[in-house]
């Protein structure tokens, strides 16, 4: 005795399916097209200078003297241009694969279920 497979419901799995990759892709590819625009308006002088301003009012609020002891940030770049730089790849690689297919996870033996 064979089955038989409405094709309503074939289409509703591919469409969903569809649906899925789309929203798997797409927030990376966005992501990678706006960094380069990014990354230009952070490597300016501009964007260097208001780093350099935070940082050197972050060192004058270090000391004691202020109401909240601020620690000054080591990086001498502003965090963006480094995220952008070295780190977008590793956000892509990280919604891939928690985004990505699972497989149904095993029942741990001695739990209860349902």
């Amino acid at each position: 005795m064979r089955k038989t497979v409405d094709p309503l419901t074939t289409t509703l799995l591919a469409a969903l399916g569809l649906v899925w990759l789309v929203l798997l892709v797409a927030p990376p590819a966005v992501l990678l097209v706006a960094r380069q625009r990014w990354l230009t308006s952070v490597e300016g002088a501009e964007s260097q200078m208001q780093w350099d301003r935070f940082r050197a009012a972050m060192r004058e609020q270090a000391g004691p003297q202020g109401p909240v002891q601020h620690k000054v940030p080591k990086s001498p770049e502003p965090p963006l241009r480094v995220w952008l730089r070295d780190y977008v790849w590793l956000a892509v690689a990280a919604w891939l694969v928690l985004g990505g297919p699972r497989r149904p996870s095993a029942t741990v033996r001695g739990s209860a279920g349902p």
